[in-house]
């Protein structure tokens, strides 16, 4: 599963019909201040389009996450311009598969400190996995099987 692709039935629930899908999971990215410009989104039968233009690849990674782990939400095509990437000479896709982010959807009873001692061989990094995830993890203790999220592979976050 990559970073486009979620658990349909897991997740916050934001819209209880498909018609006011679009709007409730607007107002959901525009309170969590992402800096998204121009943001726009679609719903239909389970997928959700993201369009707008973004200063940083990290927060199109996070607007991707934050629509996926809504319950009703099985796909999400980002058609998001980042600028950073576009200076650096790449394409606005690649730039949501870095090299130094990992995804991974959690399993049952898994913890952020489960998830660290995989990832970095010790429990006590479970902070940084946390604030890589602030938008879509609100309570490091409060995590749910089938939820998506970003593991830092850099040091960015230490």
């Amino acid at each position: 599963m990559g970073l486009l692709d979620f658990v349909k039935d897991i997740g916050s629930k934001l819209f209880n019909k498909d018609e006011e899908a679009a709007s409730k999971i607007t107002e959901h990215l525009k309170t969590s201040n992402l800096g998204i410009r121009d943001l726009g989104v679609t719903y239909k039968d389970g997928e959700v389009t993201l369009i707008g233009t973004t200063d940083s690849a990290e927060a199109a990674q996070k607007a991707v996450l934050l629509a996926g782990n809504i319950k009703g939400v099985s796909k999400v095509v980002p058609k998001i311009d980042v600028v950073e990437a576009a200076s650096a000479g790449r394409d606005s896709a690649s730039a949501l598969e870095p090299s130094d982010v990992e995804y991974y959807v959690i399993a049952s009873g898994d913890t952020l400190s489960k998830i660290a001692q995989k990832y970095y061989h010790d429990a006590n990094q479970y902070p940084r996995i946390f604030e890589a995830n602030r938008e879509v993890i609100k309570d490091p203790d409060l995590i749910y099987p089938g939820q998506k999220i970003r593991i830092p592979l850099s040091s960015q976050y230490r």
